[in-house]
């Protein structure tokens, strides 16, 4: 199996098309079920002058830890994320962003863990996040999976 492209959320603010302000991120299933990524930070992502703000590394983490759980079956939202902050992240450099489930646990916690490495290798922040279910909340979420097309009104 060669990587998948997933659908985009519309107005996400890490992978929307309708979105102005996204970051623009396309995200891969792989054969091994984790979901990967490339990404180049621009200004509008800057914290430090020269570096990514810790949120837009925070949101990027986060979305990929999502969408690995959401591609296991789960309708989810986070309750806790943790990111470890280990490199800075330059601007205007590709970086990869890989996710995969940790662990589905006891009741309704649903873990993934999330790296961000820089060009040569090196691992920039780690992210490890709590999911439960909350179908509720994407009620109105419509997938159109079979064209590639995602429609969302009110993420």
């Amino acid at each position: 199996m060669t990587a998948q492209a997933l659908p985009e959320h519309g107005s996400c603010f890490v992978c929307g098309t309708t979105n102005p302000h996204s970051i623009g991120v396309t995200w891969y299933l792989q054969a091994d079920d984790s979901i990967t990524t490339e990404v180049v930070f621009t200004e509008a992502q800057q914290g430090p002058p020269g570096y990514v703000h810790g949120g837009a590394t925070a949101a990027v983490l986060d979305e990929a830890m999502g969408a690995a759980v959401w591609r296991a079956g789960f309708s989810v939202a986070a309750v806790n994320l943790n990111v470890d902050y280990r490199r800075p992240v330059p601007l205007n450099q590709p970086v990869s962003v890989v996710a995969r489930l940790s662990d589905q646990g006891e009741g309704r916690a649903i873990r993934a863990r999330s790296e961000l490495r820089l060009a040569d290798g090196t691992v920039a922040a780690v992210g490890r996040g709590i999911y439960v279910e909350a179908p509720h909340l994407f009620e109105k979420a419509f997938y159109h999976e079979e064209d590639g097309d995602a429609e969302s009104e009110g993420e």
